[in-house]
Parts: structure tokens; C-alpha cells; sequence
């Protein structure tokens, strides 16, 4: 019988080794997997590199792992946001990397990495100090710089509800990254509302099906 539902956030994040880069989902404080976030500090893993839109908030989730030192580089489109304090004092203690991608462009070399694929060529960051040390080249005149794909060992996703499957529902904007990066993982990690019936979601309505999800958890109150 299939099913991947696991009773704690710390069975979900269990086995997260030290340098692992992890996918964590979210724009702004929207669709993010905080509890998720919050056992994986509690884990103990270190040297992580964090791929995300935003770059945290507060001393909760992502930002409180870079307060505690466990972040090595960040890979993100929007450090500066909300409560970017743990940010911008790691970064300027020099503890921490960055690496700006441009939104669509981060978006994109996930779904490459997803799709098996090596890489895409885009204009975005031609003549810009981002473009420095890619590879370029001139299609149907206007300079393209090419960018690579963008892997996870684990992904750390939001969704609304699951089946024991693992076949996923989102809520409107919290949806985000969530779908590309659960499919960008070698692990992928979900916290959940709740949890429902299998054969009870119209599949018309599933966005994340269950061959990319490997652990549930519900954080909800409906188990």
C-alpha cells in the first residue's frame, strides 16, 4: 500500500545531510513551509544552500536557520524584503553567499532540471554583471546568456491538502514555486492542511501528482 504520510515534521526532514541544497518554496511569507523550516533547524544540518524567491523573515524558517549559522549560500531573487535582518547581517558578517537570479530565470532552471534537461539560453541578464562567466551567444541578434539547471536534494513544499498518495492541492497564490520545485528534487517534502480521502480530489484539480512527493506531513488540524 502506498503512503507517505510520516506523524512529525522531524520524520520528514530526517536524513538531511550537512551541504544539501534545498528548494524552499514561498513568495513573501506566502506558501512557505515554516514548519517544515523550523525542523529542519532543529535537525542540525549545516553548510546548506538555499534556493529560494525570498531570503526570509524575521527569526523564523529560513531566516532563523541563517541566524543559527546552518546557511552557507543563498540563491534567491529577492534578499532584501520584509524582515531581511538575518540576511543582512550575515551577509555583511561575510558568513554568507549570494546568488541573485532573476525570478523567471530561477523559475526556469528548476523546470530544466526537472525536465532532464541541460540548460536553456535567455536574454535576461545580457550586459549585466549577472552575465559574467556564463556563456553568451548572439540568436536572431540580441545577446542570450545561458544558464544551467538548478537541482535540489530536498524541497521543502506547501500545500493545502494531500492524499496518502501524495497528489497535491494549493491555494491560489500560495501555489508559487511549489509545483516546479517539488519536480526539481531528489527528495521532496511536503507540509500539508490536511489530509483527505484518497479518490476524494477531482484529478482535474491536482497540480502536484504523487510520482514527485516523497513524505507528508499534515500541520493542519484535519490528519
Amino acid at each position: 500500500m502506498i503512503d507517505k504520510r510520516v506523524k512529525t515534521t522531524a520524520d520528514a526532514v530526517a536524513g538531511v545531510k550537512d551541504g544539501s541544497t534545498v528548494l524552499v518554496a514561498g513568495f513573501g511569507a506566502v506558501g512557505v513551509a515554516d514548519n517544515l523550516l523550523e525542523a529542519l533547524h532543529d535537525q542540525g544540518a549545516r553548510e546548506l544552500t538555499i534556493v529560494a524567491n525570498n531570503s526570509g523573515n524575521g527569526d523564523y524558517g529560513l531566516a532563523r536557520l541563517i541566524n543559527s549559522g546552518r546557511v552557507r549560500k543563498v540563491i534567491c531573487s529577492y534578499p532584501r524584503s520584509g524582515d531581511y535582518s538575518a540576511f543582512l547581517n550575515a551577509y555583511k558578517a561575510k558568513s554568507l553567499e549570494l546568488e541573485l537570479v532573476p525570478q523567471g530565470t530561477i523559475s526556469e532552471r528548476m523546470r530544466c532540471a526537472a525536465a532532464g534537461l541541460g540548460g536553456f539560453f535567455s536574454p535576461v541578464s545580457a550586459h549585466t554583471k549577472l552575465a559574467d562567466g556564463k556563456e553568451t551567444r548572439e540568436i536572431d541578434g540580441r545577446l542570450h546568456v545561458f544558464e544551467r539547471p538548478l537541482r535540489g536534494d530536498i524541497a521543502l513544499i506547501k500545500a493545502n491538502k494531500a492524499d496518502r498518495w501524495g497528489n497535491l492541492t494549493y491555494i491560489k497564490s500560495a501555489r508559487n514555486f511549489n509545483p516546479v520545485m517539488a519536480m526539481a528534487a531528489e527528495l521532496t517534502v511536503v507540509e500539508v492542511d490536511e489530509m483527505v480521502e484518497l479518490g476524494t480530489m477531482d484529478p482535474e484539480a491536482v497540480v502536484t501528482p504523487s510520482i514527485f512527493v516523497d513524505r507528508v506531513v499534515v500541520v493542519g488540524g484535519n490528519a
